[in-house]
């Protein structure tokens, strides 16, 4: 009789799952998320990075349509010097009468250009580079390796002004400079993310089947280095619109009458106490454009690597 009483108390809720929420279910039974899908969402939490987005791409629909919109050329001499921001001169005019908004959004396609090209090359040279010197590994290594130490004991703005006084200034000569010796930090972390991920099953079975070393670094070691590598170009691009901004102010930059932010900077400086609106507005956007890459360079390198995040 007792056993029979014990069966009696026994009920279907004794038989649930302990521990365990709606919510947890739910997630458990989601589809699982691609990796770039995730770092995408983890990025867009960002809002500092978020921002910086929006400020490059105002700043590059600017550039791209102000020129082409503006009832006055960058060159064009307007016969009014100096003339304070207005209705008609939103940013002013320099002291050979030239409208000033429309020159800062030339010379935004100028430094935005020189900076995205001079990234560019250093992608590829660095790649290339650091890929080759990582999986080849041994003497091919170090001795890559020693070349790129010798590079880079010589100071990076000496070497490029030294070409930019050797070369003639301009666009070309700049972006020339720039790329010297630019790629040897993106080749160092390559290298390190090779070195890391050549051992790996995957990397290995496929160098048995016999995959040379090109089939090697475009199919499994670039692909699974790049998010290291677009942190690195994206904080570069920045770095590389500085130098550019820099050298101009030195007058090493594009020559005249091209607008470029590091010439008007320079020009504006001249005249800081009589029209300091000169200065400030390429002032202003070298700053601004520097600070969004880089806060969506930092966003990136978090979104990629949650570990990083505060």
């Amino acid at each position: 009789m007792m056993v029979t009483k014990q069966h009696d108390k026994i009920s279907p809720e004794m038989f649930e799952i302990v521990g365990t929420r709606t919510e947890e279910n739910e997630k458990l039974a989601a589809k699982s998320v691609s990796f770039w899908k995730e770092v995408f969402l983890r990025f867009r939490q960002n809002k500092l990075a978020i921002v910086g987005i929006v400020i490059l791409a105002i700043i590059a629909l600017m550039a791209i349509f102000v020129p082409f919109l503006s009832p006055y050329s960058y060159r064009e001499q307007l016969g009014i010097y100096n003339a304070p921001p207005s209705a008609s001169h939103w940013f002013g005019t320099d002291d050979l009468g030239r409208d000033i908004f429309v020159r800062v959004w030339v010379g935004a396609r100028i430094s935005l250009f020189i900076g995205i090209t001079a990234a560019v090359i250093d992608l590829i040279i660095g790649v290339l580079w650091g890929s080759i010197s990582g999986l080849a590994g041994g003497r091919v290594d170090n001795i890559m390796m020693r070349i790129a130490d010798v590079l880079s004991a010589v100071p990076y703005l000496l070497v490029v002004i030294i070409l930019l006084v050797v070369l003639e200034p301009g666009l070309l000569p700049m972006i020339i400079a720039l790329s010297i010796t630019g790629w040897i930090n993106m080749a160092r972390i390559v290298r390190g993310e090779v070195l890391s991920i050549k051992n790996q099953e995957y990397v290995l079975a496929a160098r048995t089947l016999g995959a040379n070393t090109w089939h090697l670094i475009k199919k499994h070691l670039i692909p699974n280095a790049l998010g290291a590598i677009l942190v690195t170009m994206t904080l570069t691009i920045p770095s590389a619109i500085f130098t550019e901004s820099f050298l101009s102010y030195l007058g090493l930059g594009v020559p005249q009458p091209t607008a470029s932010w590091g010439t008007m900077a320079s020009e504006g400086n001249k005249a800081l106490t009589s029209a300091p609106w000169r200065l400030l507005f390429p002032a202003l956007f070298i700053s601004l454009t520097i600070f969004a890459f880089n806060a969506v360079g930092d966003g990136l390198r978090d979104a990629l690597d949650p570990k990083l995040r505060k």
